[in-house]
């Protein structure tokens, strides 16, 4: 068993040295993530801008649960996924589980909460400081959603952060529709746990620095955003 001192050491050098496997990995890891929030966003900013400027009977119940969504256990959101794509599921026909195609399928599941409640905050704050204006000018509320989001973009760059985030820190969902198969589904949380169990502390250790450092700058980059937002309000 290496200590802790050498193992460091080793990780050190294969993040420095582009090790392949631990490349091909981060590669997985950030494509899946990537992916998951792209359809995410794209559904979630609309969807949070129209729960924000329209009102309709049983709004209040799907605001509170898309915001007790936010926090949906990953492995509830993973076995959800998994039931709906197993054999004797509903889309058991297309063979997506134990493939990135249902890893990207939960990690959706667990951002697009996040994305619409956020972006039904801050586009209701919005609307409410420009009303009067949008309304002199014409704008039906469909036509409102590109006006509101596009100035709230600052604060949305930052909620869709905080959605990569989730989504690329995530273990229990992806592991469990996933399969953590090398080389086809195995990500950087996953990995993290089966290299520590097996005892490869290093590649362990390298994983854990790429995502720590990948972690940082997600919420350095959420910050100044933030900070920009901020200044410009004032």
């Amino acid at each position: 068993m290496p200590t802790s001192d050498s193992a460091f050491i080793t990780a050190l050098n294969l993040v420095l040295g582009l090790d392949p496997a631990l490349l091909a990995i981060v590669t997985l890891s950030l494509q899946v993530s990537l992916l998951a929030v792209l359809i995410a966003t794209l559904i979630g900013l609309p969807l949070g801008a129209a729960l924000a400027l329209w009102r309709f009977p049983g709004r209040g119940l799907l605001i509170v649960v898309l915001n007790a969504l936010m926090g949906l256990p990953p492995v509830v959101a993973g076995l959800a996924v998994y039931l709906l794509l197993s054999r004797a599921g509903p889309l058991g026909q297309f063979g997506l589980l134990f493939t990135p195609g249902a890893m990207v399928i939960a990690q959706v599941l667990l951002i697009l909460p996040i994305i619409a409640a956020l972006t039904r905050q801050q586009v209701e704050e919005l609307h409410g400081e420009y009303a009067e204006q949008l309304t002199s000018l014409g704008l039906t509320r469909l036509r409102r959603i590109p006006t509101l989001l596009w100035d709230a973009r600052l604060g949305l760059i930052t909620v869709v952060l905080a959605g990569f985030g989730r989504a690329s820190a995530e273990v229990g969902a992806v592991m469990i529709v996933g399969g953590n198969i090398d080389g086809v589904t195995r990500v950087m949380t996953t990995a993290i746990v089966l290299e520590t169990s097996k005892g490869n502390l290093a590649l362990a250790l390298g994983l854990g620095l790429v995502l720590l450092v990948l972690v940082t700058l997600i919420n350095g980059a959420a910050h100044l955003l933030g900070e920009m937002a901020r200044r410009r309000l004032g």
